[in-house]
C-alpha cells in the first residue's frame, strides 16, 4: 500500500490554506511542514502539528518533503520554485508562473533539464464543467469556431484596496483576475495570434486599471472580447456564475463565456448548448437548445489529486510552466496594446 505523499507548503496565506483545506481531505496526502516567514504562520503550522520554518530553502533540507505547494507572494514564485527543483522535489506553482517572462523561461529550462515537474495552479482547468466544454469543442459540437464573448464583471468593496500592494502598478484586474479568463479562453479556444485593447483607472485613480476591454484574435480564426471590470455591479463573472468558491453568492443563470461556431452555440458555466435541427438551416429556423451534462467536481481538490500523480511520475501537469507562460506573455501582450494603442503579438517562450 503506497504511503501518503509527505506535501510541504510554501506560503500559509489565503490561497495556502485554501489548498491545504483540501489536503487534509486526501488519504494519499499529508501536510508535512510549512515555511512562511509572517508573525502568524508559527501558530498556524502548531495548530496544523507539522513544523514551522521562516525560510523555505531550510525547511526543504530539515523536512525533506516529497512534493512543495507554492503559494507565497507572486514575485517570488519563480526563485521558490527553482529551489525546490534544485532540491529534486515536484512543484505545485500557485498562479502566475511568474512575473517577467525571462524568469519563466528560466524556470521552464531548469523543470526540463532536472526532469522535475512543475504543474501551475491554473486551477480553473481542472473543472468537469470545463473539461466538457473542451470535449464539445473538439469533437465539432459548436463546428467551425467564430466568436468568443467572456465577461468579468464585479464589484470588489473598497476595503479590498486597505492593502498598499493591491493599489500598485501590476496588481490590478489583468495579473490578478483576468489572467484566469485568459487562461481558460485559451484552454477552450485555442492560442492568441495577436491582441488589441484599451484599460481605464478611471474609477478608483489607483496605479493599475480598473477596467479594460480587450480583442483577441484566436489562432485558428475565431475572433473574441473580454471585458473586465472590478468597479461593475453585476453578476457576470466566472467567481459569481461558477459557484466554484462558496465566499461569493452565485448567479447561477448567468453566463460569463458565449462560445459560437458554425453548428452551434455553448454557454458557460451553464453548458447549455443551441443548435438547429437539421443542417443548413438559417435565422428563420428554431433553435434546439440542450443542457450538457457532467458530473461536480471541486476544481482545488481535482488539482491537487492530480498533483499527487505528477509529484509521482505517474502523469505529466495538465499546466506545465511553459503553458501558463503562454498565459503570461498574453497578459503582457494585452498591456503592451493598451499602453502603445497598437495591436500585439504575444511573445514566445
Amino acid at each position: 500500500m503506497t504511503s501518503p505523499l509527505r506535501i510541504a507548503l510554501i506560503g500559509a496565506g489565503v490561497m495556502g490554506r485554501q489548498h491545504l483545506q483540501h489536503l487534509r481531505q486526501l488519504p494519499d496526502a499529508q501536510l508535512c511542514a510549512i515555511a512562511d516567514p509572517g508573525p502568524q504562520a508559527a501558530e498556524f503550522a502548531a495548530q496544523c502539528c507539522v513544523a514551522h520554518f521562516t525560510e523555505h530553502r531550510q525547511m526543504l533540507a530539515a523536512a525533506n518533503p516529497e512534493a512543495v505547494i507554492v503559494a507565497n507572494p507572486n514575485a517570488l514564485h519563480v526563485s521558490t520554485a527553482l529551489d525546490c527543483i534544485a532540491a529534486g522535489v515536484p512543484v505545485l506553482l500557485e498562479k502566475p508562473v511568474g512575473v517577467q517572462l525571462d524568469e519563466v523561461r528560466e524556470l521552464v529550462t531548469a523543470s526540463e533539464r532536472s526532469g522535475v515537474p512543475v504543474l501551475v495552479g491554473h486551477h480553473r482547468r481542472h473543472n468537469p464543467l470545463i473539461a466538457r466544454a473542451r470535449q464539445l469543442i473538439a469533437q465539432g459540437a459548436l463546428g467551425r469556431l467564430t466568436t468568443v464573448t467572456a465577461l468579468w464583471q464585479v464589484h470588489k468593496p473598497d476595503s479590498y484596496y486597505d492593502i498598499a500592494w493591491r493599489r500598485e502598478a501590476g496588481a490590478g484586474m489583468l495579473l490578478t483576475n483576468l489572467i484566469h479568463d485568459l487562461d481558460l479562453l485559451r484552454h477552450l479556444c485555442g492560442e492568441v495570434r495577436q491582441v488589441q485593447a484599451v484599460t481605464s483607472n478611471g474609477v478608483r485613480g489607483f496605479a493599475n486599471e480598473d477596467s479594460a476591454a480587450v480583442l483577441l484574435q484566436f489562432e485558428n480564426g475565431a475572433l473574441g472580447s473580454l471585458t473586465g471590470s472590478d468597479a461593475a455591479v453585476a453578476p457576470w463573472s466566472w467567481e459569481l456564475t461558477a459557484g466554484e468558491n462558496p465566499v461569493y453568492p452565485r448567479q447561477a443563470d448567468q453566463p460569463c463565456y458565449l462560445l459560437a461556431g458554425t453548428r452551434g452555440a455553448l454557454s458557460i458555466p451553464q453548458l447549455k448548448r443551441w443548435h438547429y435541427a437539421e443542417a443548413g438551416a438559417g435565422w428563420h429556423e428554431p433553435l434546439q437548445q440542450v443542457q450538457e451534462r457532467f458530473e461536480a467536481g471541486e476544481a482545488l481538490r481535482r488539482q491537487l489529486l492530480h498533483f499527487i500523480e505528477v509529484a509521482r511520475g505517474q502523469t505529466q501537469p495538465l499546466v506545465s510552466a511553459a503553458d501558463a507562460g503562454r498565459t503570461l506573455a498574453l497578459v503582457g501582450a494585452i498591456g503592451q496594446a493598451a499602453q502603445s494603442g497598437q495591436a500585439c503579438i504575444p511573445e514566445t517562450l
